[in-house]
């Protein structure tokens, strides 16, 4: 067996294993860990009480940043005439129609964020088994499919992260650098968390959010406490 790191050493008692904890207290704990030489990403994750085979328990959505992702976010919009100068103007690093469909098909990738309009989804959707599996494609759902193109690019550029679960019922999400302030790192994780449980499929099992760990990204995971967000939701409904 490889024998383990002194980091790794100094990182993998960091929280109690059977302990559940307040998101303030997970971001303490992972704040307090030893720096890396790159600003490390605060990251949910979670494992659903969904049967990931069926296409209908597909947890899929989008949920604000209030305080920013920390991240320069590149964005790709299809969309034709006045759209045009309305992408450019928003902010939209590349802005174009078929001509853009077909860079895509062809391989290139450098983009981090997909936005079209309406009328352009009948050619958009020969992309989906590439954009699909990255999470890039599109949808009226996660309001990336829409004909106020202004709006969603200033939110994505604000801060706004989609999420979709995989074929394992995991759901994994980027909420925030870990340079962040302990404030918004929480405002970021519990905006995350609740547009979740908002996203959860009517034939999810009771236990939706089965286990959330929240984690840096070379650091260790912690589980939290999250049934007040999903007795907040109950009492809603």
């Amino acid at each position: 067996m490889r024998p383990k790191s002194k980091r790794y050493k100094s990182i993998e008692n960091v929280a109690e294993k059977a302990k559940l904890y307040q998101i303030s207290e997970a971001i303490k704990l992972l704040k307090q860990l030893p720096a890396r030489k790159f600003d490390e990403s605060l990251e949910l994750h979670f494992q659903l009480g969904i049967k990931p085979d069926q296409s209908g328990e597909m947890v899929r959505g989008s949920a604000p940043l209030p305080f920013g992702s920390g991240k320069k976010v590149r964005i790709l919009c299809f969309c034709k005439g006045e759209g045009v100068k309305e992408a450019e103007a928003a902010g939209a690093e590349f802005v174009g129609a078929e001509d853009l469909v077909a860079k895509v098909q062809g391989g290139w990738m450098d983009f981090d964020s997909v936005v079209a309009h309406p009328d352009m989804m009948r050619e958009v959707s020969k992309l989906g088994k590439i954009l699909g599996p990255k999470g890039l494609m599109p949808t009226p759902k996660s309001g990336t499919v829409t004909s106020n193109l202004p709006k969603a690019i200033k939110e994505i550029k604000a801060g706004r992260v989609d999420f979709k679960s995989d074929k394992t019922g995991g759901l994994h999400v980027s909420c925030g650098k870990i340079s962040f302030e302990e404030s918004a790192l929480v405002g970021n994780a519990t905006s995350v968390i609740s547009a979740v449980v908002q996203a959860k499929p009517q034939g999810a099992k009771p236990d939706f959010l089965k286990r959330v760990f929240m984690s840096s990204t070379q650091g260790p995971g912690i589980q939290l406490q999250v049934s007040q967000f999903t007795a907040a939701k109950e009492e809603n409904d």
